[in-house]
């Protein structure tokens, strides 16, 4: 028998999880502030939910889908979970976690009899509508293996990861490593430029090339016709992702120059120009650059 969802956060990932969750045929509760999106999808099977309060003791499994562990845990703290626990209730956290506080959360709730799962995910938005994301989880095994169903009908494939906060972890080194690739990607397509090489042929030898990555199908002709409109990832989320990496890289004492740079990157982006552009608009702190280039 399928279990019963809640899911909170229904942003460009989100929807397109619950869509895929109503499609193989669960019953899911939705609840988000922007009272819109519950409508969208009510409009789909979810059954919206006006009081966050209400939706633990009408499930059995909640997921979460927001932008950062700060944000977990206060819809923790509003759902009431420390002073009205729900024996056996399984969390799974797919936002872009900070592992030590998704720690501290596996810990607190255990606690009180329920099972705090950090389940990160990676792919963008258009990748989550195609249903060709990965779920990389990290906590108790016995309820990932408990909840992979409830994973294969949101993504392509989940691994876990081992305890609680190597989900959380291994996310934000996945991020890292695609943070680099766009910023590398951004000042090759910028030396091509100034060569006086036209980037879009630049772009079509790389995607040949022995320097492929996904980067290049994702962003590429984004950065090089500089369509940043509708984003499949807010510049204002990517800067935030990689502040995190930097920070607890700091806290495990990790040398990472390279994401350092680029959050500074990142930063001079943001004081020029909307954080609401794609993630592909770093090529834009290179134009910059090479404004008075002559």
């Amino acid at each position: 028998m399928k279990k019963t969802l809640g899911f909170i956060g229904l942003g460009l990932m989100g929807g397109w999880m619950v869509r895929h969750l109503l499609n193989d045929q669960y019953k899911v509760h939705v609840y988000d502030i922007d009272e819109q999106k519950m409508n969208a999808l009510a409009a789909y099977g979810a059954i919206a939910e006006k009081n966050i309060k209400d939706l633990p003791s009408k499930v059995d499994v909640i997921i979460l889908s927001l932008p950062n562990s700060q944000i977990v845990e206060d819809v923790i703290q509003q759902m009431d979970l420390y002073k009205v626990p729900k024996s056996g209730l399984i969390i799974l956290d797919t936002s872009t976690a900070d592992p030590s506080i998704s720690t501290e959360l596996a810990k607190a709730l255990l606690d009180k009899g329920m099972y705090f799962m950090d389940a990160t995910v990676s792919g963008t938005s258009e990748m989550c509508a195609a249903k060709d994301t990965i779920f990389m989880v990290g906590g108790i095994e016995d309820i990932y293996q408990n909840c992979k169903t409830i994973f294969s009908s949101m993504g392509r494939e989940s691994i876990y990861m081992g305890k609680s906060g190597t989900g959380a972890a291994i996310k934000l080194v996945v991020n890292l490593v695609l943070a680099i690739n766009r910023v590398g990607l951004a000042e090759g397509l910028t030396l091509a430029k100034v060569a006086g090489i036209d980037q879009a042929l630049a772009l079509e030898v790389l995607k040949k090339s022995a320097a492929f990555s996904k980067a290049m199908d994702q962003k590429g002709y984004r950065m090089v016709h500089r369509e940043f409109y509708p984003p499949i990832g807010h510049m204002s989320t990517h800067y935030k992702d990689v502040q995190l990496m930097v920070s607890y890289a700091s806290k495990l004492k990790c040398p990472v120059p390279v994401i350092s740079f680029t959050a500074q990157a990142l930063a001079s982006e943001m004081l020029k120009r909307p954080g609401d552009r794609d993630s592909s608009a770093i090529i834009c702190f290179y134009d910059d650059l090479i404004s008075n280039n002559g």
